[in-house]
């Protein structure tokens, strides 16, 4: 995990087709996000920007996927939120 000018990027495990959606704390060094979308069509990159965006309370716009758009491995890049709010958020969705 990075932090530079209020932005953080840090590496997304994605798993479409999940039963349930949401943050599902760490897959290695990356943090686990299930979604409901298949990976057809940029719904799961979607589902995704969602998910995140919802889970640490910042607007959509906010929530990019800066590399790995077409694998599990993403990294991703939210402005506004610090370290500590990511890795609050892997520590709550595992515990």
């Amino acid at each position: 995990m990075t932090e530079r000018d209020g932005t953080v990027r840090f590496a997304v495990r994605v798993q479409p087709r999940a039963a349930r959606a949401g943050v599902d704390g760490r897959h290695g060094d990356a943090l686990k996000v299930r979604v409901h979308a298949a990976p057809v069509d940029g719904a799961a990159n979607e589902a995704v920007v969602a998910v995140l965006a919802e889970a640490l309370g910042v607007p959509r716009r906010a929530v990019r996927i800066v590399a790995g758009a077409a694998s599990r491995s993403k990294v991703v890049e939210v402005s506004g939120v610090g370290v500590p709010a990511v890795a609050a958020l892997a520590i709550r969705s595992s515990g």
